[in-house]
């Protein structure tokens, strides 16, 4: 599932193809649950003869600013993606919108497993998807002290907190598991129990991983070697870090989770 750096990296990318071109032609597949209630025939006509101007993103959502409202608004969801292509390629499976641009290259929005949305909004950071969202990592997060107060309220264990979207947005299962490796915590202690100076260890974490991610699009290849992301993945059974330390899975609020015990307490 995408998470906040891979849906930054696609803001990115799309920005670099997008930007100051003009939609000549705009084709939405008839989806009423990616449309979220919408008629293709809507979504067509509010792209058609715009011109793409800038892209937006928080937590896991993403937007085009057209130089009219409203402004095509897409979660990604499990398995949504971007896909740029040029005149002569073919259009993608699962597709759901295609746009064809003024120097003759195509965009694509597709999605296998229909979990993700695209909506039109006339100003997306109102949007009440969004409104309801919490401290998107990359912008910013609050201080220790706060983060300590507003965990101090929450008695479940901090992976689920960790991936709560209204404290957390853009927050998902990798970055949680990787977040509490790195900041030496057990996944299931409760957010409540945690000392000040284990907030800002959560904190300082939570920062450096999103960062790092972000610099390098989200290309996993560039992660650093020692992260738990490159061991984690697929309930492999005797899986280990580099150093030999056991890694184990469990289920925390209902998500797959990877720890290291001997580190993580």
């Amino acid at each position: 599932m995408p998470e906040l750096p891979e849906v930054e990296a696609a803001r990115k990318t799309a920005l670099r193809h997008l930007r100051g071109r003009r939609v000549l032609a705009a084709r939405c597949a008839p989806d009423s649950i990616v449309l979220s209630g919408l008629s293709p025939r809507r979504v067509e006509k509010a792209l058609q003869g715009a011109t793409i101007e800038g892209a937006g993103r928080f937590g896991k959502h993403v937007w085009f600013e057209l130089d009219r409202r409203p402004w095509p608004l897409f979660h990604f969801g499990m398995t949504g993606g971007f896909h740029f292509l040029g005149p002569a390629e073919p259009s993608p499976r699962f597709l759901k919108l295609e746009i064809e641009l003024d120097d003759g290259r195509r965009f694509a929005f597709t999605d296998a497993r229909r979990f993700g949305r695209l909506r039109l909004s006339g100003d997306p950071r109102s949007e009440p998807t969004l409104m309801g969202l919490g401290h998107d990592p990359l912008f910013g997060l609050p201080k220790t002290a706060d983060l300590a107060r507003l965990f101090g309220g929450r008695k479940a264990p901090i992976k689920a907190v960790l991936l709560d979207q209204t404290v957390f947005a853009g927050v998902g299962n990798w970055i949680a598991d990787e977040v509490l490796y790195q900041a030496s915590l057990h996944p299931m202690r409760p957010a409540s129990d945690l000392k000040t100076a284990e907030v800002a260890r959560l904190r300082s974490a939570l920062l450096r991983i999103i960062r790092r991610a972000v610099a390098v699009d989200a290309d996993s290849d560039r992660f650093p070697p020692g992260w738990l992301f490159h061991r984690r993945w697929g309930r492999v059974k005797n899986s280990k870090m580099p150093d030999g330390a056991a890694i184990v899975h469990d289920t925390v609020g209902g998500r797959t989770t990877a720890w290291v015990p001997s580190r993580q307490r």
